[in-house]
């Protein structure tokens, strides 16, 4: 996956599993809900500029998000979630 190594590599090995999870179930996510591939999916990749989202796409991904993390995402801060490294950061600092 084109995530791995991506700044976990001084983690401890279970902070590194988890934050592997987070990527993964993430990137499985967006290429659910956009129909792109897991090649398309990277951490610098915009969620309407490369992954071609629109609002309505973009409202359902943060809502298929908090379903799976059973987080909450304010609106103000899902209006901050440009990029798939966004989504990944701001799953990690909920749950952290």
């Amino acid at each position: 996956m084109n995530f791995r190594g991506c700044q976990l590599g001084g983690l401890p090995l279970i902070q590194r599993a988890m934050a592997e999870n987070i990527v993964e179930k993430v990137t499985e996510i967006i290429v659910e809900q956009l129909s792109v591939t897991a090649d398309q999916v990277t951490p610098e990749s915009k969620m309407i500029e490369d992954l071609g989202a629109d609002s309505l796409d973009a409202v359902e991904l943060v809502m298929a998000v908090e379903e799976e993390f059973g987080i909450e995402v304010p609106d103000e801060e899902a209006e901050k979630l440009i990029s798939v490294g966004d989504i990944i950061s701001h799953v990690e600092k909920a749950q952290a």
